[in-house]
């Protein structure tokens, strides 16, 4: 009796990952419809992008002319702390940043009591409604730095790191997600919340510094507070130095703990909230 118990509860939980995953890929089909409509847009999106990232790259190039090292870090290894942060980034911005991003505005309009009225998670549906098709080519560019500069640094890629590599970039994703969801959900408490993207926007920048330059309460700040030394130096690490168990668990429980505290402030705004429809 118990096994068949658990059996439905494992056929009822793959049956609801599988409708959410259904929704998801519906709406990411109707957003790159939308977003082929204006492909002039869509094109110019991804070549500011990918030039400001090119400034990026040529800065540490000029950088490395005048040092051997920053921070104990080489300027090959530099480059893939950088591309790694790319690739993260520009996944998160491609998936969910794009959504969170306007949550203020749905919350001041009233535009999210038709989240509220669907049959899914409004959380879900809030976080995944749009999707960035643009984004998804400066990501693969990141991948293609942290490709070159590996080669670079003639290193071998272990099992771990093939495995470990891309588990901890969605990691530094829900990193990015988990933030901007609190920041965001201000917007339940604040008329102009939006305004703190900005801010956001900056702040996460130190994602791609090394987390050697970093001491004292500004290292623990920005690892335990608002971990952004982990989004991009955990996984590159792995890949230099192969695994390391107090990364792993560093990152995993700072994921985690994000997660909870953002999913809580997320509901406890939507109970202020209830309806502004008007």
């Amino acid at each position: 009796m118990i096994d068949r118990l658990h059996k439905l509860s494992n056929y009822k939980v793959m049956h609801s990952l599988a409708r959410y995953a259904r929704i998801w890929l519906a709406q990411i089909r109707y957003s790159t419809v939308r977003e082929m409509m204006f492909k002039s847009n869509f094109i110019l999106w991804i070549v500011v992008e990918l030039c400001w990232f090119a400034v990026l790259l040529s800065f540490i190039q000029f950088l490395y002319l005048q040092v051997k090292t920053v921070a104990g870090w080489s300027k090959w290894e530099m480059v893939l702390l950088v591309g790694t942060n790319q690739l993260v980034q520009q996944t998160f911005q491609t998936f969910l940043m794009i959504n969170l991003t306007k949550l203020p505005e749905l919350i001041r309009t009233g535009r999210l009591d038709f989240f509220l009225a669907q049959p899914a998670p409004t959380q879900f549906l809030v976080s995944t409604r749009n999707f960035e098709p643009g984004s998804v080519v400066n990501a693969l560019m990141g991948m293609i730095v942290c490709l070159v500069a590996f080669a670079h640094l003639g290193l071998r890629l272990s099992v771990a790191g093939l495995f470990l590599f891309p588990a901890l970039v969605a990691l530094g994703v829900l990193i990015h997600y988990s933030l901007m969801l609190m920041v965001m959900s201000l917007g339940f408490w604040m008329t102009r919340a939006s305004g703190f993207i900005n801010a956001y926007y900056s702040l996460f920048q130190i994602a791609r510094l090394p987390r050697e330059a970093f001491f004292g309460f500004v290292l623990f700040a920005f690892t335990w507070i608002v971990p952004l030394l982990l989004i991009a130096n955990v996984p590159a690490r792995t890949l230099l130095y192969g695994l390391n168990l107090r990364d792993l668990a560093e990152m995993s429980l700072a994921t985690g703990l994000l997660l909870t505290v953002s999913t809580l402030v997320f509901q406890a705004g939507l109970r202020r909230y209830g309806s502004a429809s008007s």
